[in-house]
């Protein structure tokens, strides 16, 4: 198994639990979220700035 450290910009929603589902589903495309955390968010392009630890297994 191994941890990398990725970053990742997920468009704003409205609901608080429609932005954590998404940004969930965006770091799951490259891996098993371990943790992240929004860095930036960018209200006139409605984005918000991901930096996540995932972990993938080596098979």
């Amino acid at each position: 198994m191994t941890t990398h450290f990725i970053t990742a910009e997920v468009s704003l929603q409205e609901n608080p639990l429609r932005l954590q589902k998404k940004i969930e589903a965006e770091l799951k495309k490259q891996g098993e979220p371990l943790r992240w955390a929004i860095t930036e968010v960018n209200t006139k392009k409605q984005t918000v700035y991901i930096e996540g630890i995932i972990t993938n297994s080596n098979k």
